[in-house]
């Protein structure tokens, strides 16, 4: 994947937890992803389609999804509820939503999130995609921001 692809996700997700939670992240080592199993307990995921497809999928720590819907919600959270649920595929949306249109060159659409709990699942990229992991800390815990994007090939009819 071309760095020029990550670049959108990282300033999306740095600017969404400024803006929206009032918190700022910092970023760690950028690596390839080499499993299929999510990198923190409670993942956004959604799905991006155009000139060039993949997914997109925002995980948090516990402590980070708690802090983040008691930011966005402005009232104390203490458990995975549906409303941290929420919290997490709204941020979902919202950061692939900012990286899309910092590629609009691939005319995407993006798809509507979907939220998993747990450490017993697994996060599908498309086959010929290398996921890129991009790891943050943050005042509350772990975020883990994983892309696999690949540009489509156009069919020419003739």
């Amino acid at each position: 994947m071309k760095v020029e692809y990550i670049n959108p996700f990282v300033l999306s997700s740095v600017n969404v937890f400024s803006t929206m939670l009032g918190c700022e992240l910092t970023r760690g080592d950028v690596t390839t992803k080499r499993d299929r199993r999510p990198s923190c307990e409670i993942t956004g995921v959604i799905g991006l389609s155009g000139k060039a497809a993949g997914t997109v999928a925002v995980g948090l720590s516990r402590e980070a999804a708690l802090g983040s819907a008691e930011a966005m919600l402005m009232e104390p959270q203490t458990n995975l509820n549906a409303d941290v649920i929420d919290v997490v595929g709204e941020l979902t949306n919202m950061i692939a939503g900012g990286a899309k249109a910092e590629l609009s060159q691939f005319d995407m659409s993006i798809s509507l999130p979907v939220v998993i709990t747990g450490s017993s699942h697994s996060i599908d990229f498309p086959r010929s995609a290398t996921p890129i992991l991009i790891p943050f800390s943050s005042k509350w815990g772990d975020v883990c921001i994983e892309v696999g994007l690949v540009e489509q090939v156009e069919v020419v009819a003739v």
